[in-house]
């Protein structure tokens, strides 16, 4: 049935529906909203049976899901930004200890300075703490994917993180087509967890391992994730046969059978690329896009198949490693290692700016002409002129101040107001 949805509010519904039997909750934007719904669907007895846990910081929240699905209960909590870096720690030992754990990230950027807008530097950051990453496009889809995500985590008993984009998704309103209940229970079955404490059969968990077995374990691991390659498409054809609909996989291509450019991209930014890809198309462009679905574990495969035909592959990505460069872009490189396209990293919509048509068709004109180095990292939208004046202030002979403090001063912009 489609209904009228902030995102949010789509997503703690279908969560409901996934019957989750603790709900580990700390409040940080732009997550909130999904988090204050399920609290509400606990309270009025429409979830049960639930214990929902409020806590006093991402940590907790990530503990008290460890600590629960450790014991056998289906666990969920959601997160974003500074809350997942606080959360780190415990990001790993939920995937070490293999502990089927669903978690939305409402995807927001990483101070300093402080923004709460969206990119991807949070995710990023994680990328490699053995938790799964799935990347959602619409609001239909970061619905779509939490069903899938549960019944992925508890399949292979590893956590697994639903990636959609703060405020551009969780707070928009979209129709959005709610799974029934009858649905989700025939798709997702009871949880039966791999491992449980049980004080009738005491076990340790996450006991001290030296030299002689950690690599073992950590092969393990990766070993375990890399399953997820199989599971990830069967799941995902599945849920189009019971549900009726395409979403999730590992990729998705758009016009890209004849394309000679094809732009791998994550995310909501997928529908503008699009677009603007139609509009090329009219002109003659031969122009296509891939979707990267599954960041971890990194399909290569797929990547390396659907990209090996074209002539040049523009990543665009909300992240980028300081110091060396881009991450999906580097992924991308190592999925068409020996492979003729050339590959150009474009890194774009850093702390929530738009990644408009507009600044994409003079990326691409750029592209096309001949005049966009395959070498370098790309800034979309870089105010240069603001930039050059920094660097020089830097190697002046007095003390330069902050940085995004002197920007701010010289674009007349206030920080933060008060009215």
């Amino acid at each position: 049935m489609l209904e009228q949805l902030e995102g949010s509010q789509a997503i703690a519904r279908t969560v409901a529906r996934c019957r989750p039997e603790v709900i580990s909750a700390y409040p940080i934007s732009p997550q909130t909203h999904i988090v204050e719904g399920l609290s509400d669907l606990v309270r009025t007895g429409e979830l049960e049976p639930c214990e929902y846990l409020m806590v006093e910081s991402e940590f907790a929240a990530m503990s008290a899901c460890i600590g629960a699905a450790a014991a056998g209960a289906r666990s969920y909590t959601a997160t974003a930004s500074q809350g997942l870096l606080y959360m780190a720690e415990a990001l790993y030992n939920a995937s070490g200890l293999g502990l089927p754990i669903v978690m939305t990230l409402a995807n927001r950027a990483i101070g300093a300075p402080i923004n709460i807008w969206n990119d991807h530097s949070d995710s990023m950051s994680q990328r490699d703490s053995g938790w799964i990453q799935l990347y959602a496009e619409t609001n239909q889809e970061a619905a779509d994917l939490h069903v899938q995500a549960f019944r992925l985590a508890e399949q292979l008993s590893l956590p697994v993180m639903v990636c959609m984009d703060g405020f551009i998704l969780t707070h928009a309103y979209e129709q959005v087509d709610l799974p029934s209940q009858e649905q989700v229970d025939a798709f997702l079955p009871p949880f039966e967890p791999r491992q449980v404490l049980d004080p009738a059969d005491p076990v340790t968990i996450g006991a001290m391992v030296g030299p002689e077995a950690f690599t073992e374990v950590k092969y393990l691991m990766h070993a375990k994730q890399l399953q997820a390659l199989d599971a990830i498409p069967e799941l995902a054809g599945e849920f189009e046969r019971g549900f009726g609909r395409p979403s999730g996989g590992l990729v998705r291509g758009y016009r890209t059978d004849d394309a000679e450019t094809i732009v791998v991209a994550l995310g909501s930014v997928l529908g503008t690329i699009e677009d603007v890809i139609d509009e090329l198309r009219e002109q003659g462009v031969m122009i296509g896009a891939l979707a990267i679905k599954c960041f971890r574990p990194w399909p290569i495969d797929e990547v390396r198949e659907a990209l090996a035909r074209a002539q040049r592959v523009v990543v665009i990505e909300k992240a980028f490693a300081v110091g060396a460069g881009g991450i999906v872009g580097q992924n991308t490189r190592l999925a068409l290692s020996g492979l003729n396209p050339v590959v150009y990293d474009v890194v774009a919509g850093l702390g929530g700016r738009p990644i408009t048509a507009r600044s994409l068709q003079a990326l691409f004109a750029d592209l096309l002409e001949d005049r966009l180095e395959p070498g370098p990292l790309h800034f979309l939208d870089l105010k240069r002129g603001v930039v050059e004046r920094e660097l020089e202030r830097m190697q002046g002979g007095h003390r330069p101040g902050p940085h995004a403090e002197n920007i701010i001063r010289e674009l007349g912009i206030v920080a933060a107001r008060s009215h």
